[in-house]
């Protein structure tokens, strides 16, 4: 697996108050702006969430044209004062190889959960690299149910609401043959298996693991990790989830 050729942060001197130079990105999203612009979401290492207007982007001489792809680490350079800053310059960083037609449709989750939970200029320097060892992961074949269920543990743990998986509130090692919930303030709680929202030993130790090798425990740690990102989605829905969702009706 290739490193990102991310320059560290001291090499990188800014001029300017409102103007960063190479900051370590990637583009989430991009929509165009006018008949030759686009407005990209972009992940930067140490600005966080920060949208950009990359003007006269969309034409065919664009020095920016060949750069601005989905999946790719960039240099950015941008500035300005407001919410929405100015691309002046970026450039490939190298050392993602391109994800498969298989993974797209995870990279592109990825993306939304990163546009969707993330705040704007927050920055996530454990997060952003985590993202990195996701997009690689997933062009080297690895196991897409691992990959996601890593990131999402460590987007939780970003968020403010890291879970620990191998104990109970009390500190008191899982019992892989007893049920707990994970409470919102408390902790992961001990109770009956007819609870509500009773979850088995087995799959919060195997996510703690990061072992997926049976099905079911697969499916009921995605299950798990998607009950817990709802309570920070606020009831917004991720179109690549439900894609998937229909993907898995009609396999």
């Amino acid at each position: 697996m290739n490193d990102v050729a991310f320059p560290p942060a001291a090499s990188r001197v800014n001029t300017h108050p409102h103007r960063i130079e190479d900051a370590p990105a990637y583009v989430l999203h991009r929509h165009p702006y006018s008949e030759s612009s686009l407005i990209l979401e972009l992940f930067t290492r140490e600005q966080g969430n920060l949208p950009v207007l990359a003007k006269g982007a969309k034409r065919p001489n664009s020095a920016l044209r060949s750069s601005l792809m989905l999946f790719q680490p960039l240099l950015a350079t941008f500035s300005g004062k407001h919410e929405v800053r100015t691309l002046q310059r970026a450039e490939w960083a190298g050392g993602v190889t391109p994800l498969p037609p298989s993974a797209l449709l995870s990279g592109y989750y990825l993306n939304e959960l990163l546009l969707k939970l993330l705040p704007r200029d927050d920055a996530h320097p454990q997060l952003f690299d985590a993202y990195t060892e996701s997009l690689q992961a997933l062009a080297a074949g690895q196991n897409t149910a691992l990959v996601l269920r890593r990131f999402e543990k460590i987007l939780l743990r970003e968020l403010g609401y890291a879970v620990h998986f191998e104990t109970d509130a009390a500190g008191q090692a899982l019992n892989p043959n007893a049920y707990y919930q994970i409470h919102a303030e408390l902790g992961v709680l001990e109770v009956h298996a007819q609870h509500a929202e009773a979850w088995p030993g087995q799959v919060l130790l195997a996510i703690a693991a990061e072992q997926f090798d049976e099905p079911q425990v697969q499916q009921q740690a995605r299950n798990l990790m998607r009950t817990l990102l709802n309570r920070h989605l606020d009831g917004r829905r991720l179109k690549t989830r439900q894609i998937l969702l229909d993907m898995q009706t009609y396999d």
